[in-house]
């Protein structure tokens, strides 16, 4: 059983997308392995969010991956902010990371570009930071995005860096998480590109019933196919893949035919896309809800969680400041 952490960075909140891609292979990845969960609340405030909205994002997010189906038994889920091993780390690891390396980073670039009245440090040592929170835990394998990618391979250059400098072998460098399947995508409802929180065409978990339906009635369609059997565009193909993981196959079956036959209505097929939706949501939208009303149940989750991650940091912590030539006299 290998040593898996994931982070969670605590903005906005999940989409079908997110439960169908990641989060659907994290259930099965906390059964197979020894797997740390966290909420990146530190890595948060290189946005400057408010008390009250880092609070309430925090607890939001908690709720949600509770609600489906991380499971505080047999995984370590815990807040970044309650490791203070964490933030040790990192000042060690700063130590040996260099500013030309980090200001060449795709992400730090890509955030001077596009937010330059906030070009702050947190957002240079960042890579410094996701590998403290890695190595803390010794972890061998870490799940990340294509856009994490070049982040990941910091963290392993840093393990590798502090290995050569006081010459044990002591961090392991972590590898990418290979899920052994393709990611389920989920498409957006704006005809292109995949479901995401920032591009304003996502379905989220904590949507209500009327809301599921506007957002779906809106979505991009066509004026309907004018030739039998014609191939479906873009936009209608997305409509089908939801269908895929929300409907009945009779009424996937039943659309594709009138499709096929030049007699769909896509009001009709959005309606019944929108009803499906909200049946498959509504348990987990239902659960949410509950968790993120029981502080208690949300208070003990974080607690015993950071106990447990602390744990392995407090060793990691202690071991590394001998490395380095910390003693006590």
């Amino acid at each position: 059983m290998e040593t898996v952490v994931s982070g969670i960075r605590p903005t906005g909140n999940l989409h079908l997308g997110n439960y169908f891609g990641a989060m659907k292979n994290f259930l099965k990845m906390q059964q197979e392995n020894n797997c740390y969960f966290f909420i990146a609340d530190y890595h948060s405030l290189t946005t400057h969010p408010t008390p009250a909205d880092l609070h309430g994002s925090v607890k939001q997010v908690l709720a949600e991956y509770l609600a489906c189906g991380l499971d505080p038994e047999i995984a370590t889920i815990y807040l970044q902010s309650d490791v203070p091993e964490v933030t040790e780390l990192y000042l060690l690891l700063n130590m040996n990371a260099y500013i030309g390396e980090l200001e060449r980073t795709t992400s730090f670039k890509d955030k001077v570009r596009k937010q330059p009245e906030n070009v702050n440090a947190g957002l240079l040592t960042y890579p410094v930071l996701m590998a403290a929170d890695i190595i803390i835990h010794n972890a061998a394998k870490v799940p990340v995005g294509k856009d994490q990618e070049q982040n990941l391979e910091m963290a392993r250059k840093f393990a590798r860096r502090f290995n050569n400098i006081y010459k044990v072998d002591y961090f392991r460098e972590p590898q990418p998480y290979n899920f052994g399947e393709a990611l389920i995508k989920i498409p957006g409802l704006d005809g292109t590109g995949k479901m995401g929180k920032s591009e304003g065409n996502g379905i989220f978990l904590v949507d209500n019933e009327k809301q599921i339906k506007k957002k779906v009635m809106r979505a991009v369609t066509d004026s309907g196919p004018t030739e039998m059997n014609a191939e479906m565009p873009e936009p209608i193909q997305n409509l089908f893949t939801l269908m895929n993981v929300v409907s009945e196959q009779s009424t996937i079956d039943f659309f594709k035919e009138k499709y096929a036959k030049c007699e769909i209505r896509y009001g009709d097929l959005k309606k019944q896309l929108a009803e499906d939706i909200n049946m498959f949501v509504a348990p987990i939208r239902e659960k949410i809800n509950d968790i993120k009303a029981n502080d208690d149940y949300l208070r003990k989750v974080a607690k015993e969680g950071a106990e447990k991650a602390r744990e392995s940091a407090i060793k990691t912590v202690k071991e590394v400041r001998e490395i380095i030539g910390f003693k006590p006299f």
